[in-house]
């Protein structure tokens, strides 16, 4: 076997210029593959730390304007989300429907310490919206079942809010003034967007008055698994609602509902495909090398028909010319397809890093599967470059090669 590889060292060595320079061709094409495979990657990755099929599970509300004349109602009619809208949502879409929340926005409050002041909004909320809104706790707690039971008038504010206010982060058990009240800070949180405090969602709607009015519901759903699936439950909660404030069911602008996992599947979808046409690119860009390869070996066999006309005559099987034209040109496209990997690695690498900020990209690296994908992408390349001229080789009559000068 290190006879076998030694020869074909050697009759690559020969050639070295023509090998280097059709390799040069593999290399390209392959680092151009990892390349645009570290972007999509990186794309895919950013989707999904936004989105995940658990998180993307929700169906957000808001209140709009109606569009159609119902029961004696004009159009532009305001529908105003409600607190009673929970029970009956729940009630109604029970199979579908694991848990409705709501949230109330205080706009224009001041917070206030001795130090300084902001001016933000308050956003009453229930214990879940930690996971739905995404909120990173950095100091102390977020909002718990007991603090919305006691009415309790604690709040978790964000980390710059902190810092302007006591000049530090962990201010957990400090106290702020607004709206005429002092509130316990109970927690402290990072959001890449998010600026506004936190509040307990029924101390909001205490202070907020006696009209039961919310600023957006939000349902956590079960049994949801297709677009047509999340387009039912969409009419169904359009629906409840249309019945609980008497506009009509197909009225689309009365209540705006946004449903997050629709969009995640119409996202999962979208990249795959993203990512298919990505292969189907780089394998594309390849071609050019691996025609490169497959001509390199025509004129290799070419060249050595007298040699192949002798091994033939001394009884070498069509079998072992077959596999060595095909291991030399498999020998030709590997070792320079790594070559293409380690740069387009290197590339990606350092784009992760000059892109660690960014929002459009997380992370635009290549892991071992998509290296093992690739090397297989190597193999059945240069295999197939080999597999017609060693076709050809094959056919290579001893008597006539042995004439052949």
């Amino acid at each position: 076997m290190l006879d076998f590889f030694r020869e074909i060292a050697q009759i690559l060595g020969h050639n070295k210029m023509r090998t280097f320079l059709t390799g040069i061709a593999v290399a390209w094409g392959i680092f151009m593959l990892i390349i645009l495979l570290g972007m999509s990657r990186g794309v895919l990755n950013n989707f999904n730390s936004f989105q995940s099929a658990e998180n993307a599970s929700t169906v957000s509300i808001w209140p709009g304007y109606t569009e159609k004349a119902y029961k004696g109602y004009r159009e532009g009619r305001a529908i105003q989300l409600k607190d009673t809208d929970l029970g009956t949502l729940a009630e109604r879409n029970s199979n579908n429907v694991r848990i409705v929340l709501a949230s109330k926005v205080i706009d224009g409050t001041q917070l206030s310490t001795s130090r300084d002041y902001v001016a933000e909004s308050l956003f009453g909320v229930f214990p879940e919206n930690q996971h739905t809104d995404r909120v990173e706790i950095v100091h102390g707690r977020f909002l718990n079942d007991s603090d919305l039971d006691g009415r309790r008038k604690v709040i978790v504010i964000n980390r710059k809010t902190a810092r302007v206010l006591f000049d530090r982060e962990d201010v957990v058990g400090e106290r702020v003034n607004a709206m005429g009240l002092s509130w316990l800070i109970i927690g402290v949180y990072d959001h890449r967007w998010e600026k506004s405090s936190y509040i307990p969602f029924t101390t909001a709607m205490m202070l907020s008055g006696s009209d039961g009015t919310v600023t957006n519901i939000a349902l956590k759903i079960k049994n949801v698994s297709s677009t047509e699936d999340g387009d039912s439950l969409d009419s169904a909660v359009r629906a409840t609602l249309a019945s609980a404030h008497n506009f009509d069911s197909t009225d689309h602008n009365a209540v705006h509902i946004w449903n997050r996992f629709t969009q995640y599947l119409t996202g999962v979808k979208a990249t795959s495909i993203l990512e298919l046409a990505v292969w189907i690119i780089g394998i594309f860009t390849m071609l050019s090398g691996i025609v490169g390869v497959s001509n390199i070996m025509f004129v290799s066999v070419r060249e050595r028909t007298h040699e192949i006309g002798i091994r033939r005559a001394i009884g070498a099987k069509p079998r072992s010319i077959l596999v060595q034209i095909v291991t030399e040109s498999v020998v030709i496209t590997t070792f320079f397809g790594y070559l293409g990997i380690v740069g387009g690695t290197l590339i990606t690498s350092l784009i992760a890093k000059l892109t660690e900020q960014a929002d459009f990209l997380k992370d635009p690296t290549v892991d071992i599967s998509i290296a093992i994908k690739v090397t297989l992408v190597l193999i059945a390349a240069g295999a197939l470059a080999g597999l017609f001229p060693a076709i050809k080789a094959t056919k290579v009559k001893p008597v006539e090669a042995l004439r052949d000068e």
